[in-house]
């Protein structure tokens, strides 16, 4: 600093002195102008994938220990199937990135897989056997939009170079905790991520009846994303590997139309009604919902 203040001195002292001073600012200026301008390039050592695929879990307490053992072994027979093996090689580099983690009212530190590359049946295999290690485990609490920020952030923290980032996210409640599921959902959306969602209504809440439709208004979004709904334990490994299959092909299911769930307009969905029934049914008896 006490050399540049010397510079200025001296520049307004002596003319030519001032003259090569602002020439050197400007071009410096200009500099600094191209190198904001221009595109970073990616790394050189970034792995080139078809889709980022991160896989958001629900553990909340809602989840009875029937729907946590068939939602964590749909997951895991979904990618050993061969119908989501042919999917990943049938893609342009014929590999994905994968990563998955857990969540209730937070997502935990010991709660997340970390990405890693799949493009064969023993890389595949690989990461179900991660996942079926898992312990079970449940917590209180459903922040559907916190488990959207930590997949966009696992996100941002990829190093991969890919067409295509997709949060996979499946749950039995609404949003409770945290900021509001449209917040964080819009956000996500904004950064270029597709989020698709598997609600589950194997035994749907009384106060809360309507999820798929919550899921296909207050959560999901993007190009082509999707609600695929679980309505009975029979359907839900099938369920989970279709839904699989559509998110690495990145193409739409030709028997159905997966992008929309029918939604009764005579009765909009408030995409706050979880957070105004913990206030109601939770809090007076558990104010600490994530313990």
């Amino acid at each position: 600093m006490r050399h540049a203040l010397s510079f200025c001195f001296d520049a307004c002292r002596y003319p030519e002195t001032a003259a090569r001073f602002w020439a050197t600012c400007v071009s410096l200026l200009a500099c600094l102008a191209f190198a904001q301008a221009a595109p970073l390039a990616a790394p050189a050592d970034t792995i080139a994938v078809d889709v980022e695929l991160v896989l958001a879990v629900d553990i909340s307490h809602s989840m009875d220990e029937k729907e946590f053992a068939l939602q964590r072994a749909g997951y895991v027979k979904a990618l050993r199937h061969p119908d989501f093996i042919n999917a990943v090689r049938s893609g342009v580099t014929g590999r994905i990135a994968l990563a998955y983690f857990e969540w209730a009212g937070t997502v935990r530190d010991d709660a997340v897989i970390a990405w890693q590359v799949i493009d064969d049946a023993e890389s595949a295999e690989a990461f179900a056997d991660k996942i079926e290690a898992r312990p079970f485990r449940s917590f209180r609490g459903t922040s559907i939009s916190g488990a959207l920020a930590f997949g966009a952030k696992l996100l941002d923290g990829a190093a991969f170079d890919a067409t295509r980032s997709v949060i996979d996210i499946s749950g039995d409640g609404p949003n409770n905790i945290g900021m509001p599921v449209t917040t964080t959902r819009d956000a996500a959306i904004a950064k270029g991520i597709v989020i698709n969602g598997l609600p589950i209504l194997i035994s749907p809440s009384p106060s809360f009846s309507h999820l798929d439709q919550f899921y296909a208004e207050c959560v999901t979004g993007g190009p082509g994303s999707f609600v695929l709904p679980v309505y009975a334990a029979s359907e839900f490994v099938t369920a989970i590997r279709r839904k699989l299959v559509l998110e690495v092909s990145g193409v739409a299911d030709p028997n159905a139309d997966p992008g929309s769930v029918p939604v009764d307009a005579a009765a909009p969905v408030d995409c706050l009604q979880g957070e105004r029934g913990r206030r109601f049914f939770s809090d007076p008896y558990f104010p600490e919902l994530d313990r």
